[in-house]
């Protein structure tokens, strides 16, 4: 395979390349774009090195302007299934970013991109040429693809039909995956397809636990093992479970510290709390801790503003992701929302407080009943007080346990038990501390809103309950 006839390199050397505002020629999609998508079908009729542009061409795009972008990808070949669709979708992210001068990130209906200003000058100044390195990408590297056709959307009238498709399709697999359970299956499955965004990341793929990026599901991983065993997506024996209600397997574990080069040794699939799963950059959103109600709340990475704690998502996903484990912001998938081993090592879905409304109006049918009204949004509450108040009128669960009498300062007489990690910094958001009085007596709480602190160390003390005799 040779690219030499392309005006600008391509090679997985340039995956993780950032192109930022001040140079790129155009936006493709983003989160300021409303309809946006990439799909892979099968379609034995592709006809293979084809190319369509429905929209304007990059030439054509004004400088510095965001456009839509739907990408749909059509490929034929002897022995392809359904259930590899969506595993060759995900293959677009990794082939798009080979290419010297396109940023790629995000996937299915989050789709983000960016064309740098000298890759234009350089003559990359047509989505033809984008298309004709996807298409050769996806035959050499996936050998049983023998044709390929990619189709190209840029403007809203011309994407609107395709993208409803694509809404389709992606709820069809969905709906699919949510039928099957970790304790039906005997085998897992990781994904180190985002390692280039974040070293020592690798996702666990089981039936309760969708991919990060929500387009790899456990039959997708099952069937992209099958025909391509020592790729990216592969098998993992879960091992021992020494803890059912963490999700905590030795096979896990074996396959953390191995991919990770030793970084990550221990994780429980199901907490964001203790050993959380690491995320990289491209998950759906992101589940993060609100200190001052014991509870959490759930960002999606479409969130139109910021969040509770005062952060939009951009700012909590510099701090979620790059593979690092980050007790109270976990990067998860929409899907693992409806999960039944969601966080439940953490108290799982009754621990949810607050939600971005269009995220919770996306997943309202999978919340329990009786959970379903009492879940704020930012409609219903503006700050942490008001969520406080919120909680406590429509009687909340989250009201009962210790988690909020603690937080809000009900709880009983406190034992402390420090723990010191160096090089430690403290997660954006609503950071709060105690400035005794005379003597240990009374005092000042500070609280530090929109905050962000870095320290040599940290000193984090566990907080147990202690009955006052």
């Amino acid at each position: 395979m040779s690219f030499s006839d392309m005006p600008v390199d391509v090679g997985p050397v340039y995956e993780g390349e950032r192109i930022r505002g001040n140079q790129m020629l155009v936006e493709l999609g983003g989160p300021k774009i409303d309809k946006k998508f990439e799909l892979v079908r099968i379609n034995q009729k592709a006809v293979d090195g084809k190319v369509v542009i429905n929209g304007p061409d990059l030439k054509d795009m004004e400088k510095g302007k965001q456009y839509p972008i739907g990408i749909f990808v059509e490929v034929a070949g002897k022995v392809l299934e359904e259930d590899l669709e969506a595993v060759f979708e995900r293959r677009i992210h990794e082939f798009l970013n080979y290419i010297n001068g396109v940023m790629h990130l995000n996937q299915r209906y989050t789709t983000w991109m960016r064309v740098s200003q000298q890759a234009f000058e350089k003559g990359l100044n047509t989505f033809e040429l984008i298309g004709t390195i996807l298409i050769r990408l996806f035959k050499a590297e996936l050998p049983i693809v023998e044709k390929a056709q990619v189709t190209f959307y840029t403007n809203d009238k011309e994407i609107a039909k395709p993208h409803a498709m694509a809404m389709d399709v992606y709820n069809a697999r969905d709906e699919r995956a949510r039928g099957l359970h970790d304790d039906d299956v005997d085998m897992f499955y990781g994904c180190v397809l985002c390692q280039s965004f974040a070293p020592t990341h690798a996702c666990c793929i089981t039936p309760d636990r969708t991919s990060l990026c929500g387009s790899i599901n456990w039959f997708d991983a099952r069937a992209a093992a099958k025909v391509d065993p020592k790729g990216p997506i592969y098998e993992v024996p879960p091992g021992e479970c020494y803890d059912k209600l963490a999700g905590h397997y030795s096979g896990i574990d074996e396959m953390m510290k191995k991919r990770s080069l030793g970084e990550i040794e221990k994780v429980y699939l199901y907490s964001g709390m203790e050993y959380p799963h690491t995320s990289c950059g491209c998950f759906e959103a992101i589940d993060f801790l609100i200190p001052e109600i014991g509870g959490h709340g759930i960002i999606d990475r479409n969130h139109d503003g910021v969040a509770l704690n005062g952060l939009p998502f951009s700012a909590m996903a510099n701090q979620t992701g790059g593979g690092k484990q980050m007790p109270g912001f976990n990067g998860i998938s929409i899907q693992y929302i409806a999960s039944p081993k969601y966080q439940q090592y953490d108290g799982g879905i009754e621990t949810i407080v607050w939600m971005g409304k269009n995220l919770k109006d996306r997943v309202n049918e999978f919340l329990p009943a009786d959970l379903r009204d009492k879940i704020a949004t930012e409609e219903d509450v503006s700050d942490i007080n008001a969520l406080q108040k919120w909680l406590e009128d429509v009687k909340h669960p989250i009201i009962n346990t210790d988690a909020y009498k603690n937080a809000v300062g009900g709880g009983e007489e406190e034992e402390e038990e420090e723990y010191e990690a160096e090089g430690a910094m403290v997660p954006m958001g609503t950071q709060s501390f105690v400035v005794p009085g005379a003597g240990g007596a009374g005092g000042f709480k500070v609280i530090l809103k929109n905050c962000k602190i870095h320290a040599e160390s940290i000193i984090i003390k566990r907080i147990d309950n202690k009955k006052k005799k």
